[in-house]
């Protein structure tokens, strides 16, 4: 009686795991995206200006508040290229209400405010960021400034932070790459 159990259950085993194996081969890799050619990228930006969020994007670039964030970049951008000090004057030590840029500040850069960002919040990488106060002069650089219709200010990356020939914060350098 186990014999013939045996027999049967054997067979069965085989195909249920041919069956499994047949499935997993007819599985389509998936296929690795190439980068996007000139008139693809252009093709996919027309789409996008023509969606709901490019045409709240493109309203917000030609109001005032967006004309406005252009400018106040304008003013650093030279500044941000050559990677040189920046003077700023912090005027406040929390951001915009429903802002989610990470550890941030405001600070005044050449008269225009702007959103200073060191990304998402971790505990003992900005402790001496935290002994700032309003109305400290620092001196910073910064790799990049940004924008986004959410915020009225532009939001500028904080690389380096110096106060009174302190450094008091030093970007860590990426791991694995540029």
């Amino acid at each position: 009686m186990k014999k013939l159990i045996y027999v049967l259950l054997l067979p069965l085993v085989v195909v249920g795991g041919l069956v499994f194996a047949n499935r997993e081969i007819n599985k389509k890799p998936i296929a690795k995206r190439l980068p996007l050619t000139a008139a693809e990228m252009k093709a996919a930006r027309k789409q996008w200006e023509v969606s709901p969020d490019g045409i709240m994007y493109k309203k917000w670039e030609a109001s005032s508040a967006g004309k406005k964030v252009y400018a106040s970049e304008a003013k650093i951008m030279k500044a941000v290229r050559n990677n040189t000090n920046m003077e700023a004057i912090i005027t406040s030590l929390s951001l915009p209400s429903g802002s989610r840029v990470g550890f941030g500040m405001m600070v005044e850069i050449n008269d225009e405010d702007f959103i200073l960002s060191f990304g998402p919040l971790k505990s003992d990488e900005f402790q001496q960021l935290h002994s700032l106060k309003v109305n400290d002069k620092i001196l910073l650089k910064s790799h990049g400034v940004s924008h986004a219709p959410k915020y009225e200010y532009p939001i500028v990356a904080g690389d380096y932070v110096e106060r009174d020939k302190k450094i008091i914060y030093n970007r860590p350098p990426r791991k694995g790459g540029c």
